[in-house]
């Protein structure tokens, strides 16, 4: 899977003279924590949420309100914005531009065509679009965990034994785990009794799991 199949393409940028005080609404509105900085169609920085608070006068100054208003007020996102900014490319892999994420720990990378932002990767793109369907969150059946089942007799036994019942599969886990090779399906069914039956009679554990729908 590619970066351009997950990212948001409708991105909002500023420009550096935005005032710090605007961006900071923009973000609150859009309900987003970071904004690309722009100039004349180039990605020259980003400026994030935590960069506005850090941005703004501590209480324990000597200026007064008024004076810390006025400050603010003429703080343009160009003075606190970073310059350098770590993005990848929409035919990127998203398993590297996960890694890129996780090397700079950063939880957004906007997405450029040369200089040009044409979308934007954040981890909700990778929750909502990969774990979700990956996890079956948000759906309805079942998930049961089979122990030592995750290697390749025991998965054909298993999975033979959930195809005769006539039950689906909407996801297969294999967790890694130190020294356990256990096996997580999600069944497409409400009640797994009876085919949880027949796998424990085939001389495996199994656990049900809980979770919401």
């Amino acid at each position: 899977m590619l970066v351009k199949d997950i990212m948001t393409q409708n991105v909002i940028t500023i420009t550096g003279d935005t005032y710090v005080l605007d961006a900071e609404k923009i973000m609150d509105s859009h309900k987003i924590g970071r904004l690309p900085i722009v100039e004349d169609g180039r990605l020259v920085g980003i400026v994030t949420k935590d960069d506005v608070l850090k941005a703004s006068p501590s209480s324990t100054t000597s200026y007064n309100q008024r004076q810390l208003f006025y400050l603010m007020s003429k703080l343009t996102v160009k003075e606190i914005m970073k310059t350098r900014v770590i993005t990848v490319t929409p035919d990127t892999t998203v398993e590297k531009a996960v890694t890129v994420a996780q090397k700079h720990r950063v939880g957004s990378l906007p997405v450029v065509e040369g200089e040009r932002v044409v979308g934007i990767l954040t981890t909700n793109d990778v929750f909502y679009k990969i774990l979700n369907p990956l996890l079956g969150i948000g759906q309805t059946g079942r998930r049961i965990l089979i122990h030592n089942a995750g290697q390749c007799e025991g998965l054909f036994r298993v999975l033979s034994l959930i195809i005769k019942a006539g039950i689906n599969i909407k996801t297969l886990w294999i967790p890694k785990e130190p020294d356990k090779q256990n096996l997580i399906l999600h069944l497409d069914t409400e009640d797994a009794s009876s085919i949880v039956l027949d796998i424990e009679k085939a001389g495996f554990k199994v656990e049900s799991r809980e979770f919401e729908a």
